[in-house]
């Protein structure tokens, strides 16, 4: 078992570096740009207008509740729980590979696994494709979850393992809130439908 998991850190690393390194002046500008999670603040404020522009007042703030939720439990999980029980160290943060691949932000946090951006952005758009069940909507909102999710790789923050559990840990919490959020909305007689 302990080679099996060995070959996959090695397997992760060597994809890492290959992800990192596909790089040019334009997805420098674009990927930090994704990266950055402030540049986000009008897509959420759009998505929170599009609830009460979409659905009752009552199942709107249920709605936005429930998103809320979910960024709470992937941003607990991710950061409070398995970032510090797993301790995997950032590539920024690994001594021996300075200088060895493309670094576009600060350091930051000592530890990587799991990604908490791509827990969010996963979980924020498993349960919105949920809610809003739109089609157009849905496929926009993975393929923007997925770049996010791929910024963080190409500005050398995370490993790409890294990403995919966080993007498990995001569609799982977005699954489990929307079924609460489901049970919730018919013990207080709130259609489901829009």
């Amino acid at each position: 078992m302990e080679s099996i998991i060995q070959s996959l850190v090695e397997l992760d690393h060597k994809l890492f570096f290959f992800l990192n390194g596909a790089h040019n002046p334009v997805l420098d500008f674009v990927m930090k740009w994704l990266s950055n999670i402030y540049v986000w603040i009008p897509l959420y404020a759009i998505l929170t207008a599009g609830l009460f522009y979409r659905f009752s007042r009552k199942k709107a703030w249920m709605a936005l509740a429930a998103v809320l939720l979910v960024f709470v439990i992937t941003d607990l999980v991710s950061a409070a729980v398995i970032k510090e029980t797993v301790q995997r160290l950032r590539p920024s943060h690994r001594p021996e590979w300075e200088g060895m691949f493309r670094l576009l932000e600060s350091k930051g946090g000592l530890y990587s696994f799991v990604s908490s951006h791509a827990a969010n952005v996963f979980g924020l758009a498993c349960i919105s494709s949920l809610i809003y069940r739109k089609k157009r909507y849905t496929v926009a909102i993975y393929l923007w979850a997925a770049a996010v999710s791929y910024s963080r790789i190409y500005v050398g923050k995370h490993f790409p393992l890294d990403i995919l559990f966080g993007t498990l840990l995001g569609l799982l919490a977005g699954w489990f809130v929307f079924w609460l959020y489901k049970k919730v909305l018919r013990k207080t007689d709130v259609p489901c439908a829009a």
